[in-house]
């Protein structure tokens, strides 16, 4: 088993639904968390953490925390010697998320509200792996600019899956996606 996939197996997605959505947790497509946001599509998820190849130990920014699903996988992949930080722009969802990554046992992520007009976590910058959950119409330089050396960032942009990495900035694309709105 990879060490994606035995991410998934460690933190299945029912535990990062909301109630009414649980029995759905199988479905390969997103699912409502509310405050007009989603739980991404397994297959979608499981795509980008591979593109985004986290190693034990790194420094990761998820950013659209959501539901926490996304935050646990990643410190799953950190380990312990690693450190995640989510932020998540809703409240009621930081509160959610924080609930459920919680119970995780991993106490080297967390989640944090996100400051509106602020992208990402730049006062804890620089960052090994960035993962963006919701789609901006062009790649935002402000993130750009927390990825460290040799960083890798996986973000949906305009409906195109980009993989950017450090030096440089580097850009590879990686077929069409939907996602929420990045604010």
């Amino acid at each position: 088993m990879d060490a994606v996939a035995s991410a998934f197996a460690a933190h299945p997605r029912e535990g990062f639904l909301p109630p009414a959505e649980r029995g759905r947790a199988a479905y390969d497509g997103p699912l409502v968390i509310g405050h007009g946001q989603t739980n991404s599509q397994p297959r979608t998820v499981a795509a980008m953490l591979r593109l985004l190849d986290v190693r034990p130990g790194q420094r990761v920014l998820d950013v659209g925390a959501g539901s926490g699903w996304t935050t646990a996988l990643l410190a799953h992949l950190t380990g312990p010697e690693g450190r995640v930080l989510g932020v998540e722009l809703e409240p009621d969802l930081v509160e959610f998320g924080s609930a459920n990554l919680a119970r995780t046992g991993q106490a080297w992520a967390s989640i944090r509200q996100a400051e509106p007009g602020v992208l990402g976590l730049p006062a804890a910058a620089p960052y090994d792996r960035i993962l963006v959950s919701a789609e901006p119409r062009t790649l935002p330089d402000e993130l750009v600019e927390q990825l460290g050396e040799e960083a890798v960032m996986v973000i949906p942009v305009a409906g195109e899956m980009l993989r950017v990495t450090t030096p440089g900035p580097s850009v590879t694309r990686h077929g069409g996606y939907r996602f929420v709105p990045l604010r």
